[in-house]
């Protein structure tokens, strides 16, 4: 995996955002400009948004078509997003704060331990 060094290099969110931008345009094309509560409800989670996409096809302001390609899209982020979060979970992945962080209490351990030996020489 590259380096990340903004939320905004990773892959997952800029399609999330690509999505975020679809349903907006939607949003601004059809009727549901000024239907406030459905438009409104169309905030959240990837799969709250899937969701609330067949209220956008229930109500006509989606093609099936549309609807069809719109949830797919967001169950492939989904994925990506559980499997990023996955990976940042696992034990052996530890990011530079982890490791700095290791290294300062091994130091402090081994600095510890030598001042006991020193006093007990004493």
């Amino acid at each position: 995996m590259a380096t990340v060094k903004n939320f905004e290099d990773l892959e997952i969110w800029q399609e999330a955002r690509r999505l975020s931008q679809e349903i907006i345009a939607v949003s601004k094309k059809t009727d549901l400009k000024s239907d406030y509560r459905l438009r409104d409800q169309i905030k959240a989670s990837a799969g709250e948004t899937r969701s609330q996409l067949y209220r956008l096809f229930d109500n006509e302001y989606i093609s099936d078509k549309k609807l069809k390609v719109l949830v797919d899209n967001y169950k492939l982020v989904s994925r990506r997003i559980a499997n990023f979060m996955n990976y940042l979970n696992k034990e052996d992945f530890r990011g530079n704060k982890f490791k700095i962080a290791e290294i300062n209490n091994r130091n402090l351990r081994h600095q510890t331990q030598f001042d006991e030996k020193q006093e007990t020489k004493e």
